[in-house]
């Protein structure tokens, strides 16, 4: 008889070592660990100390030496380009045991660093790949982020080789990334020794002579390189979240226990057997990419894609479900910011119709809290499980979740389910203690964390100590608030920073933004606190309406306004609404409600590089000027008095980012 998800939760906290020993046995080592967890130099924990392997060896070379050199390890799929190329393990493997030999040349050794700023194409993969094949660390940069941005991440990380392409592809139009990389090189103070470019047709760039090598110069005459050994315990890679405090936080993953977590996660988790197709449609800039894309699907033998393209405009809003039928995807994992878009253009989910879905099973959703209304939608549209579920770039996979592959619990919409297997989850109270049942406090994670998640930031222990383990003694400080039910469910509701004090009362604009989303013509929406004279905060909403409905401002105002004293209750004073055209989001579609609360709040903000269009955040203005707020054009924000406090300026916590992410 299998074990429940409670016997297996409980396993995995009461005795981690045995626990994830045995999961360890699904990789290849070199040489077996010594300690599995090692608390000696506690809150920096580390997991299989004294092990070693290589973690592109396990992805791809030990599959093609197991009987499956000639399964497809790797989907292209690009509707920006019209193409769909295919890799099996043996022609992944070769080419990315090639490009390792070119990095090889140009200097690249074990503990190098290695910038990789790329689009989503197979390229972008293989110099992954390459530089774990090596034991170099690599750090992919956001294809398209802005010159300076870019420069903050090269002078830190302190890269010996940069990789990159000469453009992207968009939906607007075509990107030039090697002009921001250009750009880019000439604001850092770091130099790195050469720059390998892969030339898309859509733009030839002029190589920079002494500096720039062509991808496939690179290559010529080249050396397969074999994979090199490294220690558990050494650097897989830093990814950097961005913030709007400034300075960019590397987290770095090791190469043990990032191998054993996401080789676990793949089965228990997603219920994804090895040889079978698994879909993540985020970016390989993203957390989710990195592990989901990439390692985890490999790790477990799995076919991957790669999909080049949008949930909506590349061409329509039935683009994912044509890729689900044309590759026979089993699991789907996307973002719910990216089923609301595709509901918002095709409410009825007509588009769904042309295609084959019946080789689906179910649909993940994480990176920005899962509205019910928009999971509903999905299991109606789909006729699959929808899963929602909840991690951060800093944990790497899933904190919270449905595990398909131990036990499935009733769905909740609303709530990601339970603690994954790993992760000692509590709700904490400013003081410290644990908050009763079905009450909001601060989510945290007890130490020590499970393998997988970060280890620090780079170069930079205090600041992550300061960051994620000061706040509660011996727990990490996720940033999200939330509470647990009855049943042990988790309830992710905001960003701590996000719950808003409504004279005197603690309200959740999340549990707020579930009440908008459920009116039938509102397709996503925001809600924020603001400034009040009277009562200290009050709720301001911001909808998306969907597509084809147009309504008169007041009459929507007064029915959303009903709706939410019928749901949460006159105690929310909620009556600000807005109806605005889009919400302003990173790329990878969380929303900036931060910055819009600046907006109306007043104070100065700065541009976050990651925003998905800068214009927008006129268009917000000018809704909130709607409502009496004072409209702030962009040229005008940085005449705003900074506002004082202890967070610093801009008013943001340095605490995590939640996935998508």
């Amino acid at each position: 008889m299998s074990d429940t998800i409670e016997q297996t939760l409980q396993a995995s906290i009461s005795d981690p070592s045995t626990f994830w020993a045995k999961a360890a046995e699904a990789i290849d080592w070199e040489r077996r660990w010594d300690t599995v967890l090692d608390n000696s130099n506690a809150p920096f924990y580390r997991w299989f100390t004294g092990g070693r392997l290589n973690t592109c060896y396990n992805a791809l070379d030990r599959h093609v030496e197991g009987g499956r050199a000639d399964q497809v390890a790797l989907i292209h799929d690009s509707p920006v380009t019209g193409t769909v190329s295919r890799f099996t393990y043996r022609e992944l493997r070769d080419a990315t045991a090639e490009f390792a030999g070119a990095l090889r040349r140009q200097g690249v050794d074990h503990g190098d660093r290695v910038i990789i700023y790329m689009p989503m194409i197979p390229q972008a993969v293989i110099a992954m790949l390459a530089c774990s094949r090596l034991g170099a660390v690599h750090s992919v940069v956001f294809g398209g982020f802005a010159a300076n941005e870019l420069a903050a991440r090269i002078d830190d990380a302190l890269p010996k080789v940069v990789i990159a392409a000469t453009c992207g592809i968009e939906p607007k139009g075509v990107v030039c990334y090697k002009s921001l990389l250009d750009n880019a090189l000439d604001l850092s103070i770091h130099k790195p020794d050469c720059c390998i470019v892969f030339s898309r047709p859509q733009i030839k760039t002029k190589l920079v002579a002494g500096r720039d090598i062509e991808w496939d110069e690179a290559l010529a005459g080249v050396e397969p390189a074999e994979c090199v050994s490294v220690s558990a315990t050494d650097p897989l890679y830093i990814l950097y979240t961005s913030g709007t405090t400034g300075q960019p936080k590397g987290v770095v993953r090791d190469n043990g226990g990032h191998a054993v977590a996401l080789r676990w996660s793949m089965e228990n988790i997603y219920g994804v057997k090895p040889g079978e197709v698994y879909w993540a449609a985020s970016d390989i800039g993203w957390g989710v990419g990195h592990s989901y894309i990439v390692y985890a699907p490999l790790l477990s033998g799995n076919t991957t894609v790669l999909f080049e393209g949008k949930p909506v405009g590349t061409p329509d809003a039935g683009t994912f479900w044509r890729v689900v039928a044309d590759h026979k995807v089993q699991v789907l994992f996307t973002a719910p910011t990216a089923i609301r878009a595709i509901k918002k253009e095709d409410p009825q989910g007509t588009c769904v119709e042309p295609y084959d879905l019946s080789g689906l099973r179910a649909l993940f959703l994480a990176g920005e809290r899962c509205d019910p209304d928009t999971l509903a939608w999905s299991e109606r549209t789909l006729g699959v499980p929808v899963i929602d579920h909840w991690w951060q770039t800093e944990t790497g996979w899933p904190m919270a979740s449905n595990c398909l592959g131990i036990e499935q619990l009733p769905i909740k919409p609303g709530s990601p389910t339970r603690a994954v297997p790993g992760y000692d989850i509590r709700v904490l109270a400013d003081d410290g203690k644990n908050v009763p049942t079905g009450q909001i406090g601060a989510i945290v994670v007890k130490l020590p964390m499970p393998p997988g998640t970060l280890t620090t930031f780079w170069q930079a222990d205090q600041r992550y100590v300061d960051a994620c383990l000061s706040q509660f003694d011996g727990f990490y400080l996720t940033g999200d608030a939330g509470f647990k039910d009855a049943d042990d469910y988790l309830w992710i509701m905001s960003r701590i920073d996000d719950v808003i004090n409504v004279a005197g009362h603690r309200l959740s604009t999340g549990a707020m933004e579930e009440v908008l989303t459920a009116h039938p013509d509102v397709a996503e929406c925001a809600v924020i606190g603001v400034k009040d004279n009277l009562k200290g905060e009050l709720p301001l909403g911001l909808v998306v309406l969907n597509s084809g409905v147009n309504r008169k401002d007041d009459e929507l105002a007064g029915e959303l306004t009903r709706l939410m004293r019928e749901k949460i209750g006159p105690v929310a004073g909620f009556k600000l609404v807005a109806a605005v055209e889009r919400l302003p989001k990173t790329r990878s579609g969380k929303i900036f409600r931060g910055i819009m609360k600046k907006i109306a709040d007043g104070v100065q903000w700065k541009m976050p590089a990651t925003i998905d269009d800068p214009a927008i955040l006129d268009e917000i203005s000018s809704a909130l000027g709607s409502l009496g707020y004072p409209k702030i054009s962009l040229v005008d924000r940085l005449k705003l008095p900074v506002k004082n406090s202890a967070r610093g300026a801009g008013g943001s916590f340095n605490r995590p980012h939640a996935v998508n992410r």
